[in-house]
């Protein structure tokens, strides 16, 4: 395996989570954490990568022909489904922050309170 999956996960990783430390946005954080992600389907990927090896499909390949590592693109494609869903859910969220908070800034919203008009209980 050569060292450029491991640099192109790094940078990757390393974007993504310069984005998360500077971002303002929620949006935007979703999609820096996205960023962050794809980083890991370049290092399984990269992994499981064989030099001259073909697809793990083996009807019309003779016995003993090198392939990659099919378990490693299960891998990956299960992080793909994951990450997608984390997304959604994420996003989900962003949306109803918005309606109920009118923001999108993360430093803008402050810790949950009950509301105003919540009657205080009395002291026993």
């Amino acid at each position: 395996m050569s060292a450029l999956p491991w640099f192109v996960a790094a940078w990757l990783f390393g974007i993504g989570l310069y984005g998360l430390a500077t971002s303002r946005h929620a949006v935007h954080l979703v999609g820096c954490l996205t960023v962050c992600q794809s980083a890991t389907y370049v290092l399984l990927l990269g992994l499981g990568f064989v030099n001259g090896a073909g697809p793990p499909i083996f009807y019309d390949h003779p016995p003993g022909t090198p392939a990659v590592d099919p378990i490693v693109q299960a891998l990956v494609l299960t992080d793909i489904v994951v990450g997608a869903a984390v997304s959604a859910l994420l996003l989900a969220i962003a949306v109803q922050v918005q309606k109920r908070r009118h923001t999108l800034d993360p430093q803008a919203l402050r810790p949950l309170r009950p509301p105003a008009s919540t009657p205080e209980r009395s002291s026993r």
